[in-house]
């Protein structure tokens, strides 16, 4: 059985540019089976799934011990390795998000995503040392990928949100990162200069108004994930089947599912049984 030194090493090594690891983002231990099912090299954790499933908001809504739980039943249900959205860290300071990280390794997962929320570059370089250290103590390479929340800036200044982007991943890079993560839907222009202009791996969304796989890679992305997108597809098949039964009485838009018997079946196999 792999450890988790040797899942950490491996989820590291999928980090290519132009021939990127695909993360369609899981939420529970269902999602993450049929994920990993698919073919997943690994799994990602999406924070706004994990919170939805927990019947909580997205935005740090969750505490530790909760986001913990969910990443441990994940990693526990899957072979491959698991990368977790620890959101702003569950922790007020780099004190706390070590912490985190030191129950993120706890749990399984050996890589993380840490969001910046646009909070001051040098506080977050901080909390990204801390996380570093964490794992390093812990004797993990575990992989951490800081999001840039530039996508937040107000909408015009294209320069503008690039050099903030920029700079912050140089920040983050001298401070122990080992990826950026950048929101939004760039197109190929872009992917390319957030490529050639800083030092680390770069992932970015495929999604709804996304470029395809196949042009993010080209461009030289190194980690394409699907983010939210797939649980709030899965939600909104829901509301959708739900409307058409209460509104119609049929039920069309649950045709197409997975079948019980091969569901039932990729639950009861797997690691934890």
């Amino acid at each position: 059985m792999a450890t988790l030194i040797d899942k950490a090493q491996v989820f590291r090594s999928l980090h290519v540019p132009g021939t990127p690891v695909v993360l369609p983002n899981a939420w529970d231990v269902a999602s993450a089976r049929v994920v990993a099912d698919a073919g997943a090299l690994a799994v990602a954790t999406t924070s706004a799934g994990v919170a939805w499933s927990l019947g909580r908001g997205d935005g740090d809504h969750l505490t530790r011990d909760q986001a913990l739980g969910a990443i441990a039943r994940i990693t526990a249900a899957v072979e491959a390795p698991v990368t977790a959205d620890i959101e702003r860290g569950y922790a007020s300071d780099p004190a706390g998000v070590a912490e985190t990280v030191r129950g993120v390794l706890a749990a399984g997962a050996v890589g993380i995503n840490l969001e910046d929320t646009l909070r001051p570059v040098a506080e977050q370089a901080e909390r990204l040392t801390a996380a570093r250290r964490a794992a390093d103590d812990a004797g993990v390479p575990l992989f951490i990928n800081a999001r840039i929340d530039t996508h937040r800036l107000p909408p015009g200044d294209r320069t503008a949100w690039l050099d903030e982007t920029l700079a912050r991943a140089r920040a983050y890079a001298a401070a122990g990162a080992d990826g950026i993560f950048v929101l939004g839907t760039p197109d190929a222009e872009t992917v390319r200069t957030l490529v050639s202009s800083q030092p680390l791996p770069v992932n970015v969304l495929a999604g709804p108004g996304s470029l395809p796989v196949s042009e993010l890679a080209e461009a030289g992305a190194a980690r394409i994930s699907a983010g939210s997108s797939i649980a709030e597809a899965a939600y909104g098949l829901v509301r959708r089947a739900a409307c058409e039964l209460l509104e119609k009485g049929t039920t069309t838009t649950a045709e197409g599912g997975f079948d019980y018997a091969t569901l039932n079946a990729l639950l009861l196999a797997g690691p934890e049984h």
